[in-house]
């Protein structure tokens, strides 16, 4: 008890140091401790009687003598050193302050460009040998920064561990979110699980990162990958009752109703009592899907094997090289034919197309009679097939890239329709006028039925809902749901509504309704706004997969690869 009272009469006195007892017993006050400048030993508390023991005891004999001058002298003297001294601790302090945050930015870096780990320690000899030439005096201060591959690792470690925490920070906070997915097997055969999550909250900040990198060891079953997208949801303390879309390829496992992810999920939405989400089929996908309506295996058959007998035989490869060359022609090469790449068909029928008459004189040079190469009807067929992947190629093109909000993508798919018909009608009535290729050969009438499209319908079951999103203005106030239509009547009759809207981003505008007005405009917005309109990132994201965790890597561990 009398130890508790003591303590608290100690720190009630409120204590301060005293000028004089510098000069008295050459002392000073440092980080709210009382230093000796002569030992450089601290007393903890500013009480005079602990402070003269000290200097009677252990320094009193030596410094007695010094009196006046001498003795202020002997403390300056003391106290330059000491504020020395500080200094360079301090310099030394911040030196290795800077060394942790340049190591950090550097595993980041190596990190960022999918490097391996133990190239800190190339990118140290690197900076060495740049200090030597250009700045020899910073050669320490570089060597005192820390890139080993044990390093680097445990900061990559720390950096992906802390994106995780502030992501499920983040999360606590969505009024709503999204989910992609995507499944593809790396280097080591191992079936790898992308998971992306796109959530909004309250006040329409978008939030789009990875969620999960999972790996599928066994089957790749819908229960399976169901079970991963559940323990991602855990690990995040996500709410299924804020699940707005999921957006997957059209694989059976994924789109599945009953065992595949999709059905799984709408399972136990229902199991809780919740409205299911949007089921989103990657329109990239099914652009590729069209593609592939366009067999035409009497083009494509004579393009594939005239590509691979000139690049099959690495002689003939360098002698048809050698022979554009030659001719001085715009294309040094004819391209390869890569069936996962989905532009990689119309750029190789393109290149084919306008190399046609040095692929054919080449050719017979090497004694190969191709026929349908100066078939008029083959070349039509040709030049048809080349003008359509083309056009896909630029829908592809469209719906690629990040953060685009289901509106702008919907649009791109509609516009495409709109133009598919229009060029039926127009090839009907030989019009080639958007078909270049064809146009150029429009001497000869082909015998070919443009094919029509079947995808992308479960975007015109939403087209209501995704029209109000993109104008609620020109919406149709009738035929809306009746929770929206009284809100639609105050917005589309706001006059300085209907002047931001027209100024603003889309997202900027429903970030700035009052929220007690349009709740449940608002609530509409954040929910479109998260859906994935394709599976792009989760593509882009395999693309990166490969490149790091290839044959030189393949014993990357999931976590890191993640």
């Amino acid at each position: 008890m009398s130890k508790l009272l003591g303590k608290r009469k100690i720190d009630s006195e409120c204590r301060v140091f005293k000028q004089r007892w510098t000069d008295d017993y050459f002392f000073v006050q440092c980080k709210e401790k009382a230093v000796c400048l002569i030992c450089k030993e601290t007393v903890a508390v500013f009480k005079e009687f602990n402070i003269r023991r000290h200097y009677e005891t252990r320094h009193g004999g030596q410094y007695a003598s010094f009196l006046g001058q001498v003795r202020r002298d002997k403390v300056n003297r003391l106290k330059s050193g000491f504020a020395a001294q500080q200094s360079t601790m301090l310099r030394q302090t911040q030196m290795n302050l800077s060394s942790v945050r340049a190591s950090f930015k550097v595993a980041k870096l190596i990190a960022s460009w999918g490097k391996s780990f133990s190239d800190g320690e190339f990118v140290k000899k690197c900076l060495n040998a740049v200090a030597e030439e250009v700045c020899p005096d910073k050669k320490d201060a570089l060597n005192s920064v820390n890139l080993s591959a044990s390093t680097v690792t445990r900061q990559i470690e720390e950096m992906g561990n802390n994106v995780h925490v502030h992501l499920k920070e983040k999360a606590k906070d969505f009024e709503c979110f999204a989910l992609a997915m995507d499944e593809s097997n790396d280097v080591q055969d191992t079936a790898q699980l992308l998971i992306f999550i796109r959530g909004v909250n309250s006040i329409f900040e978008v939030s789009e990162e990875l969620a999960a990198l999972q790996s599928l060891t066994n089957t790749t079953t819908g229960e399976d990958i169901f079970c991963k997208v559940r323990q991602m949801m855990e690990e995040l303390d996500l709410d299924w009752s804020k699940l707005a879309s999921i957006t997957t390829d059209g694989a059976p496992s994924m789109i599945g109703a009953s065992r595949g992810l999709a059905g799984r999920i709408k399972s136990e939405m229902e199991g809780r009592s919740l409205t299911p989400p949007i089921q989103v089929h990657c329109l990239i996908h099914q652009q590729a899907l069209c593609c592939k309506i366009l067999k035409w295996e009497s083009v494509m058959k004579v393009v594939v094997s005239c590509i691979n007998f000139i690049r099959a035989n690495r002689l003939k490869h360098r002698q048809f090289q050698a022979f554009l060359s030659e001719l001085e022609s715009a294309h040094g090469d004819v391209l390869y034919h890569t069936e996962v790449q989905w532009l990689s068909w119309g750029r190789v029928l393109k290149r084919f197309y306008e190399l046609l008459p040095e692929i054919n004189v080449f050719l017979l040079t090497k004694g190969k009679t191709v026929p349908e190469l100066i078939d008029t009807e083959w070349k039509w067929d040709l030049a048809f097939l080349t003008d359509v992947t083309e056009i896909l190629n630029g829908l592809n093109l469209q719906l690629q890239g990040k953060e685009k909000v289901i509106c702008d993508v919907y649009s791109h798919v509609k516009a495409f329709e709109v133009k598919l018909a229009l060029l039926v009608g127009q090839v009907q009535k030989q019009d080639f006028t958007h078909l270049p290729a064809t146009r150029s050969l429009s001497a000869e009438k082909p015998a070919v039925t443009f094919p029509t499209s079947v995808r992308f319908r479960e975007l015109h079951v939403h087209a209501k809902d995704i029209r109000i999103f993109q104008n609620p203005f020109a919406a149709d106030i009738n035929d809306t749901l009746p929770s929206l239509q009284f809100e639609l009547a105050e917005l589309q009759t706001c006059d300085v509504l209907k002047d931001t809207f027209n100024s603003n981003c889309l997202i900027e505008f429903y970030a700035s309704l009052p929220n007690q007005t349009y709740p449940n405009i608002r609530k509409h917005a954040i929910k479109m706004s998260t859906v994935f309109g394709s599976t792009y990132i989760c593509e882009q994201t395999f693309s990166r997969v490969k490149l790091i965790k290839n044959q030189m890597r393949s014993r990357l561990s999931d976590q890191h690869l993640h």
